[in-house]
């Protein structure tokens, strides 16, 4: 399905989607990726939503690297701090269906006041260009279909 006709190459926008792929800015995708309105489009090496673990997330929101300045935090409860360029909020798409993620999942990211959205692809790109267009900083993480084994 094409969404916008135009899109702005400076952005990272969402142009068309499918059962097997996500465009963005007219180039198609058949794997997992993750990103955000500016930047590289990154390939996610997950295959299905239950490689998705707390860590993959805290890798696109950038907690990863915070976190990595004090790697002990964690025995004190420190609650870590948010980069200031953290995403207001994380999209997950996952596939064709929207399959929850188990709350030990989202919960670094949900703990430092970042957003976690969890829906089918399609919802999540759709929601992606709105949020983008608003100005909002929004990643997506995007599995283009559940691969079945």
């Amino acid at each position: 399905m094409r969404l916008h006709p135009d899109s702005n190459p400076a952005l990272n926008t969402v142009t068309a989607y499918g059962e097997d792929y996500i465009e963005i800015n007219r180039v198609a995708y058949h794997h997992a990726i993750y990103f955000g309105p500016e930047g590289d489009i990154h390939h996610w090496d997950v295959h299905q939503c239950t490689d998705i673990t707390a860590r993959e997330l805290e890798k696109i929101s950038g907690l990863s690297d915070a976190a990595a300045t004090d790697p002990m935090a964690f025995l004190d409860d420190v609650v870590p701090t948010k980069p200031d360029d953290a995403p207001e909020v994380v999209l997950i798409g996952t596939g064709l269906t929207q399959q929850f993620l188990p709350v030990a999942v989202t919960q670094p990211l949900l703990r430092v006041g970042i957003g976690v959205e969890v829906m089918s692809t399609q919802a999540a790109a759709r929601t992606y260009n709105i949020l983008m267009a608003e100005g909002r900083r929004v990643m997506a993480a995007l599995l283009p279909h559940e691969e079945t084994e």
